[in-house]
């Protein structure tokens, strides 16, 4: 205890003995700052986003730029909650209340006019523009793992957990169709663009193609040359014809939708001798040129050449690639990392002409805006930060 040398004088000096002292602590000399040093002690990270927005409790997962708003921006996560807001404007959002589990996925229709989002309360909810409740779609008894817009109206499209893949339409809330057949959880999936076929992949390593009316399965891919482990991800071309999908045992393939077969086969871009290959997290199509993109937990992002079959570039990441978004029709590529640094790609030199700075965690989703002028990520940090990239068209 300290002693008061006069008790009665509140001013009195203070004497500590050594009873006192609670815990030594051995400072070496170098590790303090200099006085004279601006950046003495603790050196943040600069922020290059010009909007934060912290509307959220949790981690997020998942966003959604609107397709003809382009500053309408829809995020959700483990908050059990969405929101939707605007870039530049701090005093506008609306809460998408009603979920009793983690947001997971979100989409808006072609046309803008709705947001569709599913959460791992096995619910799909279907918003307008405001934030408000249009309808609630049920039936799946399992998380939603993705929504998906049908590309030329208001048919919605989820996989869930339990194995089912379910196609609504929006307008009607009416179920349309029910398709069963995956062993596992339904984890990706997708119209082709021109809306006539649905593919889905899972967890049990497969890829069904699908003819949404009849509801018969088409195609199922599987066994080699195809995958050994679940599906994560895919992606179809733009003409409707190719669909590559990423999985966890590290390989990426390229599918013929029409016939079902395996035209191209990419294995584990990391040796065998590193233990269990790293999982590709994210695929993509190049909208503009002959090219797919991979990303995985490797660290890596590949630019595949699908006519000549081969990698053009492996891209190095500090930590593994968890998402990627084209900027347009260009050749820039926005990939979103462990290491909570978003990196912008010239695909065709494949060179790293950005890295965009300001979250503390994993970015788990990036979107960019319809006018190209903004990408917006989402993160583990329970932020979602808006970057500038007009630059990178």
């Amino acid at each position: 205890m300290s002693k008061a040398g006069h008790e009665d004088d509140e001013l009195g000096e203070v004497f500590l003995d050594e009873s006192d002292i609670i815990h030594e602590v051995d400072v070496d000399e170098e590790d303090l700052p200099d006085a004279d040093d601006d950046d003495a002690g603790i050196t943040e990270e600069p922020d290059d986003s010009i909007h934060i927005f912290t509307g959220h409790t949790g981690e997020l997962y998942a966003v959604a730029c609107s397709p003809t708003d382009p500053v309408l921006v829809a995020t959700g996560g483990s908050d059990d909650r969405g929101f939707l807001w605007k870039i530049g404007h701090a005093d506008w959002a609306s809460e998408l209340q009603g979920h009793t589990d983690s947001v997971s996925s979100l989409a808006f229709s072609s046309d803008g006019q709705l947001l569709a989002s599913g959460g791992f309360d096995g619910l799909v909810k279907i918003w307008d523009t405001s934030g408000n409740l249009k309808c609630t779609l049920e039936g799946p008894g399992g998380g939603i793992e993705w929504v998906r817009w049908h590309p030329k109206g208001h048919l919605i499209l989820s996989g869930s957990e339990d194995c089912t893949v379910w196609l609504w339409n929006a307008d009607n809330r009416r179920c349309l169709n029910v398709f069963s057949g995956h062993g596992a959880s339904v984890t990706c999936g997708d119209f082709t663009p021109d809306g006539k076929t649905i593919c889905t992949g899972s967890d049990d390593a497969t890829l069904r193609i699908w003819n949404p009316r009849s509801v018969e399965s088409i195609h199922v891919v599987r066994g080699h040359p195809y995958h050994t482990e679940g599906l994560t991800c895919l992606s179809i071309s733009s003409d409707s014809t190719f669909a590559v999908t990423g999985s966890k045992d590290g390989s990426v393939h390229i599918v013929n939708i029409t016939t079902g077969k395996v035209v191209s086969s990419w294995p584990s871009q990391s040796s065998s001798t590193e233990g269990d290959p790293e999982s590709i997290e994210c695929v993509s199509f190049s909208p503009n040129f002959p090219w797919a993109v991979s990303g995985g937990m490797d660290g890596n992002l590949t630019i595949w050449d699908v006519q000549h079959s081969s990698p053009r570039f492996i891209c190095n990441h500090e930590e593994g690639v968890t998402c990627l978004a084209w900027l347009g029709a260009s050749k820039f590529l926005a990939t979103g990392c462990c290491d909570g640094r978003i990196r912008l790609w010239n695909c065709l030199s494949g060179e790293c002409v950005e890295t965009l700075k300001g979250h503390e965690h994993a970015i788990q989703s990036v979107s960019v805006s319809s006018n190209l002028e903004f990408l917006v990520s989402v993160s583990i940090d329970g932020t979602a930060r808006v970057f500038e990239i007009r630059d990178f068209h």
